[in-house]
């Protein structure tokens, strides 16, 4: 593995932003609809729920590289030797920080599959009632705050991930165009943050306790 380390780290570095980080802006597009209400929010679940071959297309453009990542990640993650106490450099600084977001968001990404998606797929929990669930979710405030935790983790990885992946490869070359794109990374990072905090928080209303039928009138 380690001869082909070269190769294994730029496919993990495509695959956080094509097509993870994708997903990540699809995520957050789709649970900003929450701040329109639970109608506006069913409806977006409903369209994406009716793409053609919508389950090929998570498990080949979602999960299959996400699991590539979150793993591969780890073992970079495991391997890394973070030197922020002796070395106090904001880049690295950032890379400290990217391995402890990259922990966190596998962590967090798997609690969240296992409390959305995969109740879904058994069964327990229909598509249009997510709104439901995220109400449970968002209206307890240790679940509440694990969450705001795991989506600035998540954002801040992919944010400062894809300048990363600017940097390897070869698309932002010398300190002024890395310096550039760590303002329009980390501004990336603050709106993001901010539509994501503002869906989490739009799940508190009481309207999302009532099922799809009652706001959507189908």
């Amino acid at each position: 593995m380690m001869s082909n380390s070269y190769y294994f780290r730029k496919i993990h570095s495509l695959l956080g932003v094509i097509p993870v980080g994708f997903f990540l802006i699809e995520h957050l597009l789709t649970n900003y609809e929450a701040t329109k209400g639970p109608a506006a929010f069913v409806d977006q679940i409903n369209w994406l729920n009716g793409l053609p071959l919508v389950l090929v297309l998570e498990i080949v453009g979602i999960w299959l590289p996400l699991l590539y990542h979150a793993v591969y990640g780890l073992y970079v993650a495991y391997q890394a030797r973070n030197n922020v106490t002796n070395f106090g450099y904001f880049r690295n600084q950032m890379f400290f920080l990217q391995r402890v977001t990259g922990v966190l968001t596998f962590l967090f990404v798997a609690w969240h599959l296992f409390e959305t998606r995969l109740q879904v797929a058994l069964g327990n929990v229909a598509h249009e009632d997510l709104g439901q669930t995220m109400h449970d979710i968002a209206t307890n405030p240790v679940l509440f705050v694990v969450y705001l935790v795991g989506i600035l983790s998540a954002t801040f990885h992919f944010c400062n991930g894809l300048w990363s992946f600017l940097v390897s490869w070869g698309i932002t070359i010398g300190p002024r165009a890395q310096r550039y794109s760590t303002y329009v990374t980390m501004l990336m990072f603050v709106v993001m943050s901010i539509m994501f905090i503002m869906s989490l928080t739009a799940f508190t209303d009481a309207q999302f306790q009532l099922p799809a039928e009652a706001v959507t009138g189908k």
